[in-house]
């Protein structure tokens, strides 16, 4: 994560791959976190939101996580 005057840039790949015309609010994709292993899916705009709030606390975990792995395998 890049800290930038007290704001926090992240970046996402962000699929969609169904959508409603008449209703906007009804899409169907997955978030990928750039450097975060894993997509998460979701069916509608709240799940979408509901991942991208969320991702601010598992995004330090799975770091942590990544990095602790990385610093196994290099050992081993």
């Amino acid at each position: 994560m890049t800290y930038t005057r007290g704001t926090i840039l992240e970046n996402y790949v962000l699929r969609i791959y169904r959508r409603k015309k008449n209703d906007p609010r009804i899409l169907v994709g997955v978030v990928e976190e750039v450097g975060v292993e894993g997509k998460r899916a979701f069916s509608n705009l709240d799940e979408l939101w509901s991942i991208l709030n969320s991702s601010k606390a598992e995004t330090a975990k799975t770091k942590k996580r990544s990095k602790s792995l990385k610093e196994k395998r290099v050992k081993e």
